[in-house]
């Protein structure tokens, strides 16, 4: 089997009114995303999704496409798309970093081993240890009332985990956790997320605030790059800490485990390059002794269903501890595949066709097909 052809998509998928993301990054308001097709020559096509963003890798549409166009498929066409190794190395050797664009790719290579062996992806990763990934909701960084009024929906629903955002000010995000707790059953766990926000002394300071409401976890309360500052504020916290911006790479992931800096990883194959990418960064927390869970950058049907791969197959991605954010279909006004993953809540459903288990929808996808 060989690559014949690799098509880049732009989609702009909105958000759903009054679900709109609002964080320490800035607004998201619709997703600027892009489909990939990997064509064989045996008719097999695999799907993959990059969910870009320039606020969050540096990466933007034009340019996730022109790096797939320019510089990733001239390298893989005509290769085997069963030979996910050597295109990671391929993809690597011929343009730095791009990490949710090479995931993409990558997902897509996942899907083509999985269709023509008729198994799921998590059975080439060793089968399933789980059936259904435990989830949490998330209410955005909005003012006390409308955070504690997303809360009620989310809990109507039937969620059993809320995480709330956080880093914008250190007063209205400890008012805003405290409102969301107060309307939240104390054995449903409140988690946040301050995407980098605050400043060490910020974050010191709202965690001692908020120490009586048992929070599950604070996931990247300051910015990356310094695990070190990490370590000192998980030595002054009884607040398990999860590293998100700060676990990226392969030597993120060891740097942040020789510091002792952080409790558990938030992981998922776009962050890392790819689903193997996320695989290793996993082995490194399992050495470690640290704990995972399924992160997110709002991915649609393809990337979500990547996502539930990862979580079936690895033990040490503890969705149910850690409930996972595999969860961006549900703010999505829209969808680009036939049919809809089961997301639950209070637990998503891992797909269980032939590769990622999801179909492109063709009329969806050009509806939200950019020109």
């Amino acid at each position: 089997m060989k690559i014949v052809r690799i098509e880049a998509i732009p989609v702009c998928v909105p958000l759903k009114k009054g679900m709109t993301a609002k964080t320490a990054h800035g607004e998201h308001v619709t997703s600027p995303y892009v489909i990939v097709k990997v064509h064989t020559d045996a008719g097999v096509v695999g799907l993959g999704e990059a969910t870009i963003s320039g606020l969050w890798s540096g990466e933007t549409q034009r340019g996730t496409v022109a790096v797939i166009e320019e510089y990733i498929a001239p390298q893989l066409v005509g290769t085997d798309p069963r030979d996910i190794t050597a295109a990671r190395r391929a993809m690597d050797f011929i343009i730095k970093l791009n990490p949710f664009t090479k995931s993409a790719v990558e997902m897509a290579l996942w899907d083509i081993a999985g269709k023509s062996a008729n198994v799921p992806v998590y059975q080439l990763l060793g089968g399933k240890v789980r059936d259904r990934v435990r989830i949490k909701l998330v209410v955005w960084a909005r003012d006390v009332p409308g955070s504690r009024a997303m809360a009620e929906q989310h809990l109507a629903l039937g969620v059993t985990c809320v995480k709330v955002k956080t880093g914008l000010d250190p007063e209205t995000d400890i008012a805003r956790v405290r409102a969301v707790r107060e309307v939240t059953p104390r054995h449903i766990p409140v988690t946040i997320d301050s995407n980098c926000g605050w400043t060490i002394q910020q974050a010191k300071y709202c965690l001692r605030a908020l120490a009586d409401l048992d929070l599950l976890l604070a996931e990247q309360p300051i910015p990356a790059g310094d695990p070190a500052a990490l370590a000192e504020l998980r030595r002054d916290t009884t607040t398990p800490i999860m590293a998100d911006e700060s676990v990226f790479t392969l030597q993120d992931a060891w740097l942040l485990s020789v510091h002792r800096a952080a409790d558990i990883f938030s992981v998922y194959p776009g962050k890392h390059g790819g689903i193997a990418g996320t695989a290793e960064i996993i082995a490194v927390a399992k050495a470690a002794g640290l704990r995972c869970t399924i992160g997110s950058n709002l991915e649609l049907g393809i990337g979500t269903a990547a996502m539930l791969h990862v979580a079936a197959a690895f033990p040490e991605v503890d969705c149910d501890t850690f409930p996972a954010d595999t969860i961006g279909p549900f703010y999505h006004d829209g969808e680009i595949i036939t049919r809809p993953l089961d997301l639950g809540p209070p637990y998503a459903k891992v797909p269980d066709g032939p590769g990622l288990g999801v179909e492109l929808d063709e009329t969806a996808l050009a509806r939200f097909r950019v020109n």
